[in-house]
């Protein structure tokens, strides 16, 4: 891999940034694994601007009746949290230590499983 890291997307946030130095100083990625990890950057920017709404106001709120429930941002927080899991699990990242050694790479290559051409019936 080349010793230079390309720049974040542009409009990345503190995350974003964070998580695109994270991923591309350890992994060469191919071009549509960089769209997703584009898309990652962005909903962990995301993610970080919602803590602050739920640090800043809090967990819960109160309805007009008087009902307390989650808020809106701990909701969108939770959703942001799963797209972004979803889409780090997209690009195969090894987890902790998961994979060692200099051979670790960001995706095996090769098929996910056995395929065959059937014929209909």
């Amino acid at each position: 891999m080349s010793d230079r890291i390309p720049p974040a997307p542009r409009g990345s946030g503190t995350e974003g940034r964070k998580l695109w130095r994270s991923i591309l100083q350890e992994y060469d990625l191919a071009e549509h694994e960089v769209a997703l990890l584009v898309r990652a950057c962005r909903v962990a920017d995301t993610c970080a601007a919602l803590q602050e709404v739920v640090d800043r106001d809090g967990p819960l709120t109160t309805t007009r009746l008087g009902e307390v429930k989650a808020s809106a941002a701990v909701v969108e927080l939770r959703q942001q949290s799963i797209v972004l899991a979803r889409l780090i699990v997209a690009l195969r990242v090894p987890l902790g230590d998961q994979e060692d050694g200099a051979q670790a790479r960001l995706q095996r290559r090769g098929a996910r499983g056995v395929y065959s051409i059937g014929r209909a019936s």
